[in-house]
């Protein structure tokens, strides 16, 4: 059993939620898992609970709340009283109180006035901010997929989260990474505090990785670092994040995802690559 390496935590998404990936990680060093309330048509706390019996208390768990089922879809919802009762259902379902909890996707359900936006973000992070004092759950964060409408509402009048986990990597757009590093910068996180999600765009094998060499953003030597490995590793700086969730069905994947992490970004051709990204934005037409 390797070491724990925090910098990467086993996202299950669209995990088939299989005991040996989570003996494998543990094996690997790998001893965070990121789940979500909604996640496996919002069975994913009960299919964890069942394939990780025994394995669990090694696990740091960290999980969302926001989305709720409806009929025939998910409802996204930032009512504080819902959210309270999905923080106490993920805590029955998993047998424990999840080490973080993220606030979902909270720009899902931020429209009207800006006056308005703030007050309903702002109620329901002291919502789940409560149930952690609480002891419902070990912290709590905000987890944005587009963070772009969030850092304009954030003051000194909202609780400050424990984390933030954005979209990270070569595929986000230079307006989530800016937005995300404003949003870091209004409350005054550290990188260890903001987290990386979907660093392959949500898939390894799509065409564009066979067009775009992500070794040019990674320090020689590099011998043997794959297109994949390099993908991650450079993600871990668009934007500066310390840890990143990837998602797996495959030991042997992962093993290659920890093994990415003995290598170095090189930062100034990182920045030249932000530099151009900027460039393009603002020579678009109106």
């Amino acid at each position: 059993m390797r070491e724990c390496d925090s910098r990467i935590v086993l996202g299950l998404h669209r995990s088939r939620y299989e005991r040996r990936i989570l003996t494998n990680a543990l094996d690997l060093g790998v001893d965070a898992i990121d789940t979500s309330f909604n996640y496996n048509g919002f069975s994913a706390h009960t299919a964890l609970t069942a394939a990780g019996r025994g394995l669990l208390p090694h696990f740091k768990i960290s999980t969302k709340v926001g989305f709720f089922p409806s009929v025939g879809r998910a409802e996204h919802s930032l009512d504080p009283d819902r959210l309270r009762e999905a923080v106490e259902q993920s805590n029955r379902d998993l047998g424990r109180a999840p080490d973080l909890v993220f606030l979902h996707n909270p720009e899902r359900s931020l429209t009207g006035s800006s006056e308005a936006a703030q007050d309903r973000l702002g109620t329901a992070c002291a919502a789940v901010e409560r149930a952690a004092a609480k002891g419902l759950c070990g912290g709590w964060g905000i987890s944005s997929w587009d963070p772009r409408p969030l850092p304009g509402l954030v003051d000194t009048t909202l609780p400050r989260p424990d984390a933030v986990m954005v979209r990270a990597g070569l595929l986000t757009g230079i307006d989530v990474l800016e937005a995300s590093e404003a949003l870091v910068a209004r409350w005054d996180l550290v990188p260890d505090q903001l987290w990386g999600m979907s660093p392959f765009g949500g898939s390894t094998t799509q065409p564009l990785w066979d067009e775009l060499d992500p070794q040019v953003f990674i320090q020689e030597p590099h011998d043997g670092l794959s297109a994949v490995q390099a993908t991650l590793r450079v993600a871990y700086w668009l934007p500066r994040v310390g840890r990143i969730a990837v998602g797996t069905d495959s030991p042997s994947h992962l093993g290659e995802l920890v093994d990415a992490l003995r290598y170095e970004a090189d930062a100034d051709n990182l920045s030249a690559y932000r530099r151009l990204l900027r460039e393009q934005r603002d020579h678009q037409p109106l």
